[in-house]
């Protein structure tokens, strides 16, 4: 089936529903999703949005962390940009129907209390609100359950996607005058994430292979607190924590980071996490402790409600003794790169979000700054998408075509290569790299996509295969990328150049 419309959004995150939004006005709008609308990193994220909202802060304060924060790799004029808009952003979140707390969170590498949110659950209310009104929008047409497999190019031109319908099998054809990838980030490459099982990096994959450059894919940011339990999976324990006083334990007891970094647990992210990794490999212990249970109760039940009940499910009462935390891959900084607009390097697509590199978070990504460089990159694009000049054509697209493709026979391929691109990831292009990891992990995720490759071609698309081949070149472009840079900086650090380069340049292949 072939579907039409004058813009289509792939992902459905903050960025990809405020876009929508700021789209519906000017034609027709189709979102595909791979799960339901909700299913994505924004309803995941704990913390909130950095905005400068207090009279002691500036502009030039937000700017200057968001600066340290990126090592020397951030585009200062697009960090302007994203703090100075943050304001009339916050407003317009306000205005669509969102609920800020009083009270304003501070979380590390921020000189200022700057983190709106709403309780410990700002991104499933954002999202929830964003859900709710693209859906009363009758301009706005939903797939939920649609899996993007390819992007479709023609002369120059990247016009539409191959997508798979789920519910029915088939592979449908979607054409569009502008295609926007709002597909988030690729947590999912890695073993441990913070991330939902939808971010595998697709949107970085599909656009790969139509010829877009991709930039500083080896900065992946471990969040230093998830929680550590056999049965919980995926679980944040968020930032804000550290920003309100709770502190970093070993298992005897004893707080360490001070003698890592002088901001102790308000250090960068990078710097925590590298923190507790070397503690882990010290100690040959499983996990470090989170304490915040010398805060009273009710300030903790108040402040941290999801977070409270989530752990009193596993049995641990935090009012009463520390979480069990270990690092986990939480927020890729580099992506398909983009200009100020989110426009990349082919005509007719453009990407928000986390699947973007757009110079705001250079090395090392500061806290609470995604949900806000969605919201502004989508209001960016909006402005751009709209003045152009886009034909009213659309172009002849074959339909997709199966081949001699057959019913897959093992399905046991697909979810073992999973398994050990996420373990090779985990192992050798973790916190911590070597050269020599780095040479085991390109030889073996080249014999990986040799493998993969063949399987693909051979038997029908399904959603395991499309993200199994698409986390297969994600992981492979991190390496590549990990591979080029020669020094350690923010989220990179390799024990064979542990010093920064006097030149600062991106990784952009």
């Amino acid at each position: 089936m072939q579907y039409k419309s004058d813009f289509l959004i792939i992902g459905s995150g903050i960025s990809g529903l405020s876009l929508a939004l700021r789209l519906e006005k000017s034609g027709s709008v189709s979102i595909i999703t791979k799960r339901n609308t909700i299913n994505s990193n924004t309803f995941e994220a704990q913390g909130g949005i950095a905005c400068v909202c207090r009279k002691k802060d500036t502009f030039k304060k937000h700017i200057k962390d968001t600066l340290i924060a990126g090592d020397g790799l951030c585009k200062k004029e697009v960090v302007e940009l994203v703090v100075k808009q943050a304001p009339e952003r916050i407003e317009e979140l306000k205005n669509w129907g969102v609920k800020f707390d009083k009270d304003v969170g501070l979380e590390g590498g921020h000189s200022e209390r700057r983190i709106l949110h709403s309780g410990d659950n700002t991104g499933k209310d954002i999202e929830t609100v964003l859900d709710k009104k693209v859906k009363n929008r009758k301009n706005i047409k939903i797939f939920e359950n649609f899996v993007a497999i390819n992007l479709i190019k023609k002369d120059g031109r990247c016009c539409g996607a191959y997508v798979l319908n789920k519910d029915k099998g088939l592979v449908d054809t979607f054409l569009a005058k502008t295609i926007i990838l709002a597909t988030g980030g690729a947590g999912k490459v890695y073993l441990y994430t913070s991330n939902p099982d939808v971010a595998v990096g697709d949107g970085i994959a599909m656009a790969h292979r139509i010829g877009c450059k991709v930039a500083n894919l080896e900065f992946m940011q471990f969040h230093p607190t998830c929680l550590y339990h056999p049965e919980a999976k995926s679980f944040l324990i968020s930032e804000a924590l550290r920003g309100e006083g709770a502190i970093l334990i070993d298992s005897k007891g004893k707080r360490f980071i001070k003698k890592y970094h002088p901001q102790k647990e308000l250090a960068p992210r990078d710097i925590v996490a590298r923190a507790i990794d070397a503690e882990l490999k010290k100690s040959g212990d499983d996990c470090v402790y989170l304490d915040i249970s010398f805060k009273p109760k009710s300030f903790i039940k108040k402040r941290f409600p999801t977070i409270y009940e989530k752990c009193l499910s596993y049995g641990i009462d935090i009012t009463k003794k520390p979480i069990p935390v270990v690092p986990a891959a939480h927020y890729l900084c580099g992506g398909v790169l983009t200009d100020i607009f989110g426009r990349t390097n082919i005509s007719g697509l453009y990407a928000i979000g986390e699947v973007a590199c757009t110079g705001l978070h250079g090395a090392n990504r500061l806290a609470s700054n995604s949900l806000l460089e969605g919201l502004v990159f989508s209001y960016q694009a909006a402005k751009k998408i709209i003045s152009d000049k886009f034909s009213n054509k659309f172009p002849k697209v074959e339909s997709w075509k199966k081949g001699r493709a057959t019913n897959p026979d093992e399905a046991i391929v697909i979810s073992h290569n999973w398994d050990e691109i996420r373990r090779l990831m985990w192992n050798y292009v973790g916190i911590v790299r070597s050269n020599k990891r780095l040479e085991r992990a390109l030889t073996r995720i080249d014999i990986l996509k040799k493998e993969i490759n063949q399987y693909y071609w051979g038997f029908i698309i399904s959603q395991d295969l499309i993200e199994l081949r698409n986390i297969a070149t994600v992981s492979r472009l991190m390496i590549k990328s990990a591979v080029a840079r020669k020094e350690s900086r923010g989220l990179h650090y390799n024990i064979d150049y542990p010093t920064k380069l006097s030149v600062v340049k991106d990784t952009i292949l």
